[in-house]
């Protein structure tokens, strides 16, 4: 028999007071909802998360579990867009073919049933379970409010491997996952190859500072986080708590809700931020040799090997509301799925050639084990080490700093085993181009010896070893926004490793170049605080228009047409601030300019040897740049949108049917702060669709209580009847934080303190 008891007690019940095997949790809720879960072992913990986690997010983790779980087109139907992070899969029915193929083949399940290290720990293992029993629970008590599905006849318990599904999941979303289209629509021929959707590789971004002593004003650690992931996919939805097992685990920070513990956070001693290896290939494809006359046999050394043909099947709600089943053939070999398209290269599988994927992270379930780790480590030499035991992140740079003032950087993660020379040798002729423009080997699959290498410090076979991977120590930052590992500190470019890992010398993002010009400012002048680390975050500074904004001015006075136009850019604050007036004409003029100027933009071109500051200087003098400002003022007119509108009265979210006004840009104007929205042609701008999520601002000032700020863009909870579902967003708008509290007389201080007790007796 199971009970579960509710209660308003600031009190922990002892595990060795409860029967065995039953769960306890105390939930305190201070300002804003935040969550600080306190119990005694690992599985009450990941119960007091999973319940408060439910409570907040109920419907996104029950979208969670539709799409892992390959029964979107059941409930939703089968031609609808899934609203999901986890795959670019273009319709329900291809998203639960993809993840139905995952579930036929056991992945989850023998990955489960290997002890650690490649297995889950004890402790993921007993949070895990603990999770699962907590989203139940809280079903189990309560009705749902959120409109998104209180009706719906799908949301359901959950269980252990629901959680396990999701974590495998969000290893793959650069690999497998951006092919999932093409998974499940291969066959031979060109009618196969155009049955694929075409797809782009993700672009989920963010960014990250680990401030060293010699960069901050009291000698201490300084932690910048800012994760950007979509705003609407309940998949990739952050999620902010603070775990604590007294005496063995005290942590704070967000992570994806559905999943437990979590990505980005802080302890008493070590705070950690990461971004997207965007520039690391986490996969290569294999150039596969048909053997004559059979298009689903290749060779391999000569030898035929036969494709195997996974004939999977799913449910489908049909138009006229009854229940049908649909099935699809599925082709894998011994690399990977066979793919017809990747990203915007097309991979024809004909009568002598097919393509397949190989995923790096189709081994990996240790996602969780590797966060943990960071979440109980003492210092920045003990999570850098602790990465590399654990050899689990999927796809992610890390930063680390501590009360110490050491900043750590390392890009410890699955990434295959593709020297450059292995390339070389083993490369096709489509290996050779996309290789060199973006990482991507096409290795020939008939060959044995192309297969990926190992290094004896790999945790799984054909995968770099930690020692073979990039990592740096400075005393004053380290910085990343989705560039590669290269410009971790411009001080010391990293050079050296497979191309594969990222590109050196290239080009940086505008987002880069105008973090780093920002910070070196500041240090310019002093050192860093947590009130400057925050206002560097939030300036919404665009550093595209500081480089070009004065030489545009005097080129479009020329033109009679555009004399409102320069008057508006010529006043403008050169900010995306929800005030600026401005803002909105010039992201509309860079979106053109970039696209039809070509390489004649700069008048100063990109330099290597001067990668910040360079390119530069607008070349007013080609054409395309006028006519893009004409087009820009033509466009927004036409969407009856003035050229001086303030920046915020449509860069916006909708709460409670109220746009609530959003500052910040997109990557391509170099604003820090990235955010935006979708532009249609008969409307002018839409809410915001992906960009700045979670926020931390930690410093360390010599005891166990950092100073900290923090701030969930988003809000807690996607249940619009939540108290909790828009009042962070309203703070994010006016450019203001929250006050984290961690230590213990700090959240029993918190005002309108609120403490829920849960125990499951078994």
């Amino acid at each position: 028999m199971v009970a579960v008891a509710l209660a308003t007690a600031p009190a922990v019940t002892s595990a060795a007071a409860l029967p065995t095997g039953s769960l306890a949790a105390t939930i305190r809720y201070t300002e804003y909802g935040i969550p600080h879960v306190l119990a005694g072992d690992y599985a009450s913990l990941g119960f007091g998360q999973g319940y408060a986690a439910a409570r907040d997010n109920a419907c996104a983790i029950g979208q969670t579990m539709l799409t892992t779980s390959g029964r979107r087109s059941r409930h939703l139907g089968p031609d609808a867009r899934p609203v999901s992070g986890l795959s670019q899969a273009s319709t329900n029915l291809a998203s639960d073919l993809y993840f139905q193929g995952i579930n036929d083949s056991g992945a989850v399940e023998r990955l489960l049933a290997q002890p650690a290290p490649l297995g889950p720990s004890a402790d993921v293992r007993a949070v895990v379970r603990g999770y699962a029993a907590g989203v139940t629970e809280f079903l189990r008590r309560n009705r749902i409010t959120d409109p998104a599905c209180a009706d719906a006849p799908w949301p359901r318990a959950m269980t252990q491997i629901d959680v396990y599904r999701h974590l495998y999941a969000l290893g793959m979303v650069y690999g497998q996952a951006s092919a999932a289209d093409g998974i499940v629509s291969a066959r031979p021929g060109p009618a196969g190859t155009a049955a694929a959707q075409p797809v782009e590789d993700r672009n989920i971004g963010s960014n990250a500072i680990a401030f060293g002593g010699a960069a901050t004003a009291n000698g201490r650690g300084l932690s910048l986080g800012n994760p950007h992931l979509p705003w609407h996919a309940p998949d990739l939805r952050l999620w902010q708590s603070h775990l604590t097992i007294p005496g063995r685990l005290d942590a704070s920070g967000a992570g994806v809700v559905g999943v437990p513990l979590m990505w980005i956070g802080h302890n008493a001693t070590m705070a950690w931020s990461g971004t997207a290896a965007d520039n690391t290939r986490t996969y290569t494809l294999f150039q596969l040799r048909l053997a004559p006359g059979s298009p689903t046999t290749y060779l391999v050394d000569g030898k035929p090997e036969a494709m195997l043909r996974k004939d999977v099947s799913v449910t489908v709600r049909q138009s006229d509301g009854s229940v049908g089943t649909v099935t699809r053939a599925q082709w894998w070999t011994r690399y990977g799925p066979v793919v017809p398209r990747l990203g915007s290269t097309d991979l024809p599988w004909t009568a002598d050639t097919a393509y397949a994927l190989a995923d790096a992270n189709a081994a990996n379930l240790r996602l969780a084990d590797a966060t943990l780790r960071l979440m109980r480590s003492r210092d920045a030499r003990d999570a850098m080490h602790g990465l590399g035991e654990v050899q689990g992140l999927p796809w992610m740079n890390i930063m680390v700093t501590d009360g110490q003032g050491d900043a750590r950087y390392g890009q410890i993660h699955s990434i295959p085993h593709v020297t450059d020379a292995h390339a070389a040798a083993c490369n096709t002729e489509l290996g050779e181009r996309t290789f060199a423009e973006r990482g991507l080997a096409v290795l020939d699959g008939s060959r044995p010896e192309c297969a990926w290498g190992r290094d004896a410090d790999a945790r799984t076979p054909g995968l770099f070893g930690p020692a073979r991977l990039p990592t740096l120590t400075r005393a004053d930052y380290l910085a990343n926004s989705n560039d590669s590992y290269w410009l971790i500190n411009p001080a010391q470019p990293l050079t050296g490793y497979p191309r594969i890992v990222g590109p050196v010398g290239t080009e940086q993002k505008p987002r880069t170049r105008g973090g780093l010009v920002e910070i070196e400012q500041v240090l310019a002048h002093g050192r860093f605080t947590r009130e400057s680390l925050q206002d560097l975050m939030l300036s919404n500074r665009n550093h595209i228009a500081e480089l070009t904004v004065d030489d545009l001015v005097p080129a479009c006075r020329a033109e009679p047409d555009l004399a409102e136009a320069c008057t508006v850019l010529s006043t403008w604050d050169r900010q995306n601030d929800v005030s600026s007036r401005g803002a909105l004409l010039f992201d509309r003029f860079w979106l053109k300019a970039g696209a039809s100027a070509g390489p004649n933009l700069w008048l100063v071109p990109f330099t290597a040897s001067d990668p910040v500051t360079t390119p530069n200087t607008l070349n007013t003098a080609n054409p395309a740049v006028l006519r893009a400002l004409s087009d820009a003022v033509a466009e927004l007119r036409a969407a009856g949108i003035p050229l001086d509108a303030p920046f915020g009265d449509h860069h916006y979210v909708v709460r409670g049917g109220d746009r609530i006004p959003i500052g910040g840009g997109t990557a391509r104007l170099g604003v820090y702060n990235a955010i935006g929205g979708i532009w249609d042609p008969a409307k002018g701008y839409t809410e915001m669709q992906q960009g700045t999520t979670y926020l931390h601002a930690v410093a360390f000032d010599g005891d166990r209580c950092p100073d900290s700020a923090t701030l969930l863009t988003y809000s807690q909870s996607a249940d619009p009847t939540s108290a909790h579902h828009s009042d962070q967003t309203k703070l994010y708008s006016h450019k203001q934080w929250v006050t984290e509290r961690f230590c213990e007389r700090d959240i029993l201080a918190a005002p309108g303190l609120h403490v829920v007790h849960v125990r499951q007796y078994i």
